[in-house]
């Protein structure tokens, strides 16, 4: 217990991780199809699409963290597959900013990519079912960024505390994840729920945010990354 106690300010970290995690552009792009798709529908999970998808999510990536921590398994890669790894993200970022960024200048109707999506079953991919919203978080999870994310994670945190560190370290994480996509999921479902003009304009204002996220983070990434090169 005391262990986990002096990693408090580690575990506050998590939950701040989370926070931000739960911006992801992808994250987003998500949860405004399924909020949308769920108000058409009358689904009764519409407001709630946001929670389903951070639970699975962040359960998925909880569950990864203990069992490479249990593990002792830190993911060890040859140094180029890890800038690789480190770099991916980054690209990643600038495509899908630069896509939204085509589509507001574009279109008159505005929908946000989801490049995540492309992986999912096509039953997933188009049901607003509290089962198939919450399974998409864990799929989404199940990318290589996220599990290797996760591994060195509940690496750290078990190197620190055991097992329940890294559960308490995921837990963090997934209560901060928790929080802005149940918010986002929230207003989405209310946006939508409105005439049709104000949630085509409501979906520009996210197309704009979702550019300034995905440009910014990604410098915000490469800064990051170059400080830390030799």
């Amino acid at each position: 217990m005391m262990e986990i106690q002096a990693a408090a300010p580690s575990m506050a970290l998590m939950f701040v991780l989370g926070l931000r995690h739960g911006l992801a552009p992808d994250h987003i792009a998500f949860i405004d199809g399924m909020a949308m798709q769920g108000v058409h529908e009358r689904s009764s999970s519409a407001r709630w699409v946001g929670a389903l998808f951070a639970l699975g999510h962040g359960l998925a990536i909880t569950f990864m963290a203990v069992l490479f921590g249990a593990l002792g398994v830190a993911l060890a890669l040859p140094s180029p597959v890890q800038r690789l790894l480190e770099w991916m993200p980054v690209l990643l970022l600038i495509v899908l900013g630069t896509v939204n960024l085509r589509q507001l200048l574009r279109q008159a109707s505005f929908a946000p990519p989801a490049w995540k999506d492309r992986i999912l079953p096509g039953r997933l991919r188009h049901s607003a079912h509290p089962v198939a919203i919450f399974s998409v978080g864990i799929i989404f999870a199940l990318v290589f960024e996220s599990v290797a994310q996760a591994a060195s994670w509940g690496y750290a945190a078990s190197a620190h505390g055991g097992a329940m560190a890294a559960l308490v370290a995921g837990l963090a994480f997934t209560a901060g994840m928790l929080i802005t996509d149940t918010a986002d999921g929230l207003l989405m479902a209310r946006v939508f729920s409105r005439p049709a003009g104000q949630g085509r304009d409501y979906r520009r204002v996210v197309g704009w945010c979702m550019v300034v996220l995905s440009y910014g983070v990604a410098l915000y990434t490469i800064a990051d990354l170059a400080a830390g090169t030799p």
